[in-house]
């Protein structure tokens, strides 16, 4: 016997017709296998006879009328109970994965966004200092139909682009900052002012990378278990800091590197000496180290200290507020994510140890990073700027 199901939103209607299941045991007070009592429940009339469960009885069916253009259903086999009968499909489809969405058209939910888009422009505030029941009042009101906070929060966290939110950046407010930053990219492209650089010419990144503390916990971590995640115990006492100094070689994709207790003058010299007392650079005809302006390497002085240390050194400094020209950057963005995050340690030796070993698995297939900020880029991003200091003015 055929068995059809309809499943929408997680409710079942079975259609089929009753039939009896298991064996004939003796009637005593019933011709059927059940009574229906005032609640419309089948109920057995005798103690001899078994009870046998099943999703059809012999309830009249009712019908519901189900908004079938507005829900999709997807081809699903059942069965009911040993021998039921073979399987069918329904012709309907369903997609889990839209829940409910399909409650709220793309206009809803573009409505919902630019609800979010005005408080923030209204307010000049961002959207996490709002509050997430006025955004559902408004909501309510613009739709004019319910609309609860978890579906509010839902489609704003869904959206790809999420103007409503903010984050930094840094104004290269420095004025000589094209033609600073002009020679820096030029060197990532392989040019000094116009000529091309030599097989013999190499390119160091370097920075400072300070305050790295070393926090033991005050109870140990436990371990990641069957539905556990890895825990850390919140609190925590300070086992001190130290500075992390890295020389990053931008051709070749080198990482040297070294930990210091303060910086300073002379802890960038000692990595100085590090790098130029070894090959290939203290042969290299030249060796260009592209600094930004930190107290251990500021103004005309340090190039000058650099130069009679090693004539064939050459420091290049970045723009003022714009450190993020130095490539090195990304390379402590990738100690912060994947050595010191999260901040567990026993003391300073171990985060040193720990620096000291990602170097070496750096070093051991070096790849240079793929910098795609070129000539072309710095233009559109100058007249970016230019543009908005003109509206600024305009104003």
């Amino acid at each position: 016997m055929k068995v059809v199901v309809l499943i929408a939103k997680g409710f079942a209607a079975c259609l089929a017709r009753s039939r009896r299941f298991g064996p004939s045991f003796p009637r005593t007070s019933s011709n059927r296998l059940g009574e229906l009592d005032g609640n419309g429940l089948s109920r057995s009339s005798s103690a001899s006879v078994r009870n046998w469960s099943s999703c059809c009885t012999r309830l009249p069916a009712s019908r519901m009328p189900l908004p079938v253009d507005k829900w999709n259903f997807t081809p699903s086999q059942f069965a009911s109970g040993d021998g039921a009968g073979p399987r069918e499909s329904s012709h309907y489809r369903t997609n889990r994965d839209e829940g409910a969405g399909l409650l709220f058209s793309p206009l809803d939910h573009a409505l919902v966004k630019a609800i979010a888009c005005e408080i923030v422009f209204e307010r000049q505030t961002p959207l996490s200092r709002q509050s997430l029941a006025d955004i559902t009042a408004r909501a309510r009101q613009a739709l004019g139909k319910p609309i609860g906070r978890t579906t509010i929060w839902r489609i704003l966290h869904a959206d790809a682009i999420k103007p409503w939110q903010y984050e930094y950046w840094i104004y290269p407010r420095d004025p000589c900052f094209a033609e600073k930053a002009v020679r820096i990219v030029d060197l990532y492209a392989g040019h000094w002012y116009g000529e091309p650089l030599g097989p013999r010419d190499y390119i160091i990144s370097s920075d400072e990378k300070t305050s790295i503390q070393a926090r033991i916990r005050c109870h140990p971590s436990q371990p990641p278990a069957p539905a556990f995640r890895r825990r850390l115990e919140f609190e925590y006492e300070r086992g001190g800091a130290l500075q992390y100094l890295a020389a990053w070689d931008v051709r070749r994709g080198y990482v040297m590197g070294r930990c210091e207790s303060c910086t300073g003058i002379e802890p960038f010299g000692r990595l100085v000496t590090q790098v130029m007392e070894q090959e290939p650079y203290c042969s290299a005809s030249r060796v260009f180290w592209i600094v930004d302006n930190g107290s251990s390497h500021r103004g005309d002085i340090s190039i000058r200290r650099l130069g009679q240390a090693y004539p064939n050194a050459i420091l290049v400094h970045t723009p003022v507020h714009a450190s993020w020209l130095n490539q090195v950057e990304i390379y402590f963005s990738l100690i912060q994510r994947k050595v010191l995050t999260p901040n567990d340690f026993v003391s300073l030796e171990e985060v040193a140890e720990r620096l000291r070993l990602y170097e070496e698995l750096s070093n051991q297939t070096p790849r240079p990073f793929a910098w795609k900020f070129d000539r072309r880029k710095l233009r559109e991003l100058l007249h970016r700027i230019e543009a908005k200091h003109g509206l600024r003015a305009a104003a």
